[in-house]
């Protein structure tokens, strides 16, 4: 396949590390940067293959799904990793990760890439802001929460809960030999038997250990991820589960009697049943406590608002506005309050959503197709949500993302919406059949998975009425291993891990296609 990139270099599948009698497992290797493809899917006539920026508008970059994760949770069920195969589980894998232990060392690596970039590739602009959407934690949980503040704000991270020292799934004797146990001998589990993965003694003793961020040295807009919300990103936290979370009860197994057939319904409704098979006892933490979307709100606007503002604090909504000179950044909340994974978006938000577009425009389309004049001047409009057009479909809420798409495309300002969740690289046109008018969706991958990347993204005026949307790939400075060394940066071995994982590492379709990645989109200018 052909390997993800970044700005200046890119990161791909490198020589097969033999160890023992498997020769699966491969390090990462660093190759030269992909160059920028122009896609004119939206440009009318044009048929560019070059473009140049004549005028910057605004760089930002774009991180999204960090996943901080407290890995020693006892409302996490690992267990069901064992049911991946089996398409009734799906919305509920992956449950852990090899590297998931890993993570806060991951996000400050890309922390501080995005601190050291002075100025944008294509457009030499200085980051403006730095938009993260959604899935800032794992599980819904305080702990999680105040470790992603101190990532982003800068701050003590306290990976590790419970007792001192790692207490989970990844001991070498913890009930299961399905994760991967770096404490073990060679071939002490299934990752290291079937898949060639390392042993590395002492690791989950140094990821547990508390450090100091230096935290994002830009202004940061916040959002909230259906991970925010609901157990696992899937199951409603209700007050069973709540008492599960900071109690001393850790499953280890399906629950007798469970369903297949019903698995996700019962996860979305009754979490905690999934708590009630075989378990082991833990160090209970009352730090692990769920969170609210009101506390969510409180913690990002009370440590620098993020976006948020004193109206989302009274009436305990996520959705909002952020103004720049150029450029209008509307955040929305779609995670749906009723369980599931899938985003929804309801009536309310939709009305707001309209006002605020309107706000931006000297003229738009009514309802009825008729021409309003404003007395607003006109502004660039930026979408910023956790999921995209395409997973705005949960069964458990309202059905509108079809209301939602046509509201944006009435609205020609809007340029532009960037989202995550889907853990992947992807760029789609959206266009409105009937007008042209158009704007671009761009999806950017999780640090959590491979290829654990972010993204920079320049507006810039491209000449002959164009706008140009510049992307490009950013990996973190974690390090990359050099020959058959042992690899002890705990940032650039989260990377090797997370490329080595079957079916969602180097052989998957995460990293997307080349014109997902590097791209320059152009689109009309709107006025």
């Amino acid at each position: 396949m052909t390997p993800p990139l970044t700005n200046g270099r890119r990161v791909g599948a490198g020589a097969v590390l033999r160890r023992g009698s498997r020769a699966d497992y491969r390090a990462v290797t660093e190759l030269e940067g992909e160059p920028h493809i122009v896609r004119n899917d939206l440009a009318g006539d044009s048929n560019r293959s070059t473009v140049s920026a004549e005028r910057p508008i605004i760089a930002i970059g774009h991180i999204t799904d960090l996943h901080v994760t407290d890995v020693q949770s006892p409302a996490r069920f690992e267990f069901v990793n064992r049911f991946a195969a089996d398409p009734r589980f799906r919305e509920l894998i992956t449950m852990q990760r090899p590297h998931e232990a890993l993570n806060t060392h991951a996000i400050e690596a890309m922390v501080r890439t995005l601190n050291s970039i002075e100025a944008a590739p294509l457009t030499g602009a200085p980051l403006q802001l730095v938009a993260m959407t959604g899935d800032s934690i794992d599980n819904t949980q305080s702990n999680e929460l105040v470790n992603f503040l101190a990532l982003l704000n800068g701050g003590v991270v306290r990976p590790d809960s419970g007792a001192p020292g790692y207490e989970g799934v990844q001991l070498v004797d913890w009930p299961d030999d399905i994760f991967w146990k770096p404490d073990g001998a060679a071939g002490a589990d299934t990752f290291q038997r079937k898949l060639g993965f390392p042993p590395s003694p002492g690791l989950l003793e140094r990821a547990m250990q508390s450090f100091q961020a230096a935290g994002l040295r830009r202004p940061w807009l916040g959002c909230y991820g259906n991970h925010e919300e609901v157990c696992q990103g899937v199951g409603i936290v209700t007050p069973a589960l709540a008492k599960g979370m900071i109690g001393s009860r850790k499953p280890v197994a399906l629950p007798e009697g469970l369903d297949p057939d019903r698995a996700i319904e019962m996860f979305v409704r009754q979490p905690e049943f999934f708590m009630s098979g075989k378990s082991v006892e833990v160090t209970p933490d009352a730090a692990r406590r769920p969170i609210s979307r009101q506390e969510f709100v409180e913690l990002h606007y009370g440590s620098g608002q993020h976006g948020f503002s004193e109206q989302n604090r009274a009436d305990g909504t996520a959705y909002y506005v952020h103004d720049t000179r150029a450029v209008r950044f509307i955040t929305l909340d779609t995670v749906c309050a009723g369980g599931g994974a899938e985003g929804s978006i309801d009536p309310p938000q939709l009305h707001w959503l309209e006002r605020r577009l309107e706000e931006a425009h000297s003229s738009f389309r009514s309802r009825d197709g008729s021409t309003v004049q404003t007395r607003h001047d006109d502004r660039l409009v930026v979408v910023l949500s956790h999921h995209g057009y395409e997973t705005l479909a949960n069964p458990h809420g309202e059905q509108r993302r079809e209301e939602l798409l046509a509201l944006l495309l009435r609205f020609q300002n809007v340029v532009l919406w960037l989202n995550g969740h889907i853990h992947a690289n992807q760029i789609r046109p959206r266009a409105d059949p009937r007008d042209g008018h158009a704007f671009w969706e761009v999806t950017t991958s999780s640090l959590v998975d491979w290829p654990c990347q972010a993204r920079l993204v320049e507006l810039f005026d491209a000449g002959d009425g164009m706008l140009a949307i510049g992307c490009t790939m950013v990996d973190h400075d974690g390090a990359i291993r050099t020959g058959d060394a042992d690899l002890d940066d705990l940032a650039g071995l989260h990377r090797e891990l997370a490329a080595n994982v079957p079916h969602n590492g180097f052989d998957s379709w995460r990293p997307g296609k080349p014109a997902d990645r590097n791209t320059i989109l152009l689109i009309r200018r709107p006025f």
